[in-house]
């Protein structure tokens, strides 16, 4: 797999992982591209000719968060409704499931160090931009004085670089989550231990689910999709629980809730 990372020039964080990962890694051949504008409306940049042979497309980015928790996190992008942080509404971007489950568990290992100090977490597929190559976000949270440390970035940098090792492993069962908070504590478990390669996240906030909405998590994803974890206490009340498995049963995917899976 052939991949490229892509930071932008008015991201202090983006800028930092890259001077981390450019001291611990010799790689000529990886294509390390500065956007002008910041990464979140950075749109369609995988058309440009220095991502013509490219199979995976990186982020390295600023975190930011309300509460400013220390944070490492993971994610795919996209836009299940409105696009108010860039791409377009009600589109996500192709994702794999394997990358993101080799990048959280390699990001996992290599932050043993910095575990007191931050949160390691999925995110669910949120904000732009819009690209259509497969790709993920890898961020520092969440304040400018975190983007701007060189332990943190040095993790970040470190997983990044793993992904020459990156093999898939046919025993994962590629899976889309739905329901729960945005930093997905359920999910986050079952992506680290069990056998589940989660991709694409719908989180509580953005239901109740939609037939497009999960038909696009499934068709933006690089592997087949063979079954949809819930989030069952948090995907709403009965109701709005029922609804969900009804859209998924029209779809013919499997369903299995958070709490049966040994994590």
């Amino acid at each position: 797999m052939r991949f490229a990372i892509a930071y932008s020039k008015k991201d202090l964080a983006g800028i930092n992982i890259i001077q981390q990962f450019k001291k611990i890694a010799f790689a000529p051949d990886l294509p390390i591209i500065e956007l002008k504008k910041d990464s979140i409306y950075s749109e369609n940049i995988d058309k440009l000719s220095e991502f013509r042979n490219i199979d995976f497309i990186v982020f390295a980015t600023k975190h930011k968060s309300a509460k400013e928790t220390k944070t490492l996190s993971l994610h795919a992008p996209g836009n299940w409704r409105n696009a108010d942080l860039g791409g377009q509404s009600g589109k996500i971007c192709n994702t794999s499931a394997q990358v993101l489950k080799y990048l959280f568990q390699q990001l996992n290992k290599n932050s043993e160090e910095l575990k007191n100090k931050y949160q390691i977490t999925l995110e669910a597929t949120h904000h732009g931009p819009f690209i259509e190559k497969p790709c993920c976000f890898i961020e520092i949270g969440s304040t400018e004085k975190q983007w701007q440390e060189k332990e943190p970035a040095k993790v970040l940098a470190k997983t990044i670089l793993s992904l020459q090792n990156f093999k898939s492993n046919k025993k994962y069962i590629s899976a889309i989550g739905i329901g729960g908070p945005h930093y997905c504590p359920n999910f986050n478990k079952i992506q680290l231990n069990s056998e589940y390669a989660i991709s694409h996240i719908i989180p509580r906030y953005q239901l109740p689910l939609t037939q497009s909405m999960l038909q696009q998590a499934e068709e933006k994803t690089t592997e087949q999709i063979r079954i949809i974890l819930l989030d069952w206490k948090g995907c709403g009340n009965s109701e709005q629980r029922q609804k969900t498995l009804e859209i998924i049963k029209q779809a013919g995917l499997e369903v299995k809730r958070t709490d049966e899976i040994k994590k």
